[in-house]
């Protein structure tokens, strides 16, 4: 976010007399051309994945829909906000902070929920899903709403220099914090990966748990360039390629977390799904086998929670629901005969299981 004044020949900002002044006054072409160019592309890539996300979803609802919808426009009023506030287009400065706020929100916090909101198709310990949903609220709260104030008292008429001053500490504060808990929810994808990369040999499931590893290291770094910037104090570089980086970041998330979802509907990989209507958003019901070799031939973790899909008969797709957490043996011998894939299920149960089970 943007909240100190600019210093006309630098592209560092400096903190001026009256608090956050106008916009970029200096003399730099090329600056001027990196900070358009850096909005231009950011909405360029939250307007493609919009139109994405719109013609590739069969419904329009879920965590993972609004996330990636609220996150993808939250670029776009960053930038809007940005452009306004650099070139001095709209005069009046709670109009621009005001949209870079709200873009600010829904494009830091909306990623992260963006990646929460698939994490439970390879994470199966609900306790450290829960955990990690808490961990985003908090963050928000204890990050966001301070910033916020301190950005519009930085931007008023009274003590603005405290305000300012209390701003420039927050701002790494937040940064960091933010950081961190991408980290997180990022090296639970790596960590998760690795172990499943370990049991699954099916090339195609494998390829895409490589490409899922891979783009979480990127965006491992692309946010240690992002507070790299912010301690450099080259803020003008920083806040403009932000919505570059965002929009890029979820780019990749939706290109492989939507794989995801084939790769937990696939027989050949693990099926290790926990909310059965993910795959319905994007696609429809198709016909999966998964035999009673090849359930016992999965890793233990994944006989936790796991959905075998099936179609037949006159009835539809039918759900069958395996929970054990002993070893491996013969289904039959651990699970409830109600709970077994030779059930045929209603379509009244497989609506209740689909709620039961759905993170949105």
């Amino acid at each position: 976010m943007l909240v100190t004044a600019i210093s006309p020949n630098s592209t560092t900002m400096t903190v001026g007399s009256s608090g956050i002044t106008d916009g970029y006054t200096g003399h730099s072409l090329a600056l001027r051309i990196v900070i358009a160019s850096c909005i231009v592309v950011g909405w360029y890539n939250a307007l493609e994945l919009t139109i994405l996300i719109l013609v590739t979803f069969n419904r329009y609802r879920g965590l993972y829909f609004w996330s990636l919808l609220i996150a993808s426009w939250g670029v776009v009023f960053y930038g809007i906000g940005l452009l306004s506030k650099f070139f001095q287009i709209i005069d009046y400065e709670s109009v621009n902070i005001t949209l870079i706020t709200i873009g600010w929100w829904c494009m830091v916090t909306g990623q992260s929920v963006v990646l929460y909101s698939r994490l439970h198709l390879i994470v199966l310990n609900e306790k450290l899903l829960k955990l990690i949903l808490t961990m985003i609220i908090v963050d928000a709260v204890i990050l966001h709403i301070p910033t916020t104030v301190l950005t519009f008292g930085s931007n008023g008429n009274t003590d603005t220099k405290t305000f300012v001053a209390g701003y420039n500490i927050m701002e790494k504060i937040q940064m960091t914090g933010f950081c961190i808990q991408e980290f997180i929810i990022s090296g639970l994808y790596l960590w998760e990966c690795a172990k499943f990369l370990r049991t699954d040999k099916q090339e195609k499931s494998r390829n895409t748990l490589y490409e899922l590893f891979c783009i979480n290291m990127i965006i491992i770094l692309m946010d240690l360039s992002m507070v790299s910037l912010e301690y450099a104090s080259l803020y003008i570089l920083e806040t403009s390629i932000k919505g570059v980086v965002y929009s890029v970041k979820l780019k990749l998330e939706f290109a492989i977390l939507g794989k995801l979802v084939q790769y937990v509907k696939t027989p050949a990989g693990p099926t290790m799904i926990s909310n059965s209507s993910d795959i319905s958003e994007f696609v429809a019901l198709s016909s999966t086998t998964a035999t009673t070799s090849q359930l016992l031939s999965k890793p233990k973790q994944v006989h936790e929670r796991d959905y075998l899909c099936h179609l037949g008969g006159k009835s539809g797709a039918t759900l069958g629901l395996v929970e054990t957490t002993s070893s491996c043996g013969p289904a039959s011998a651990q699970y409830d005969p109600s709970h077994t894939p030779n059930r045929l299920h209603s379509e009244d149960d497989i609506e209740m299981m689909m709620k039961k089970y759905s993170v949105s």
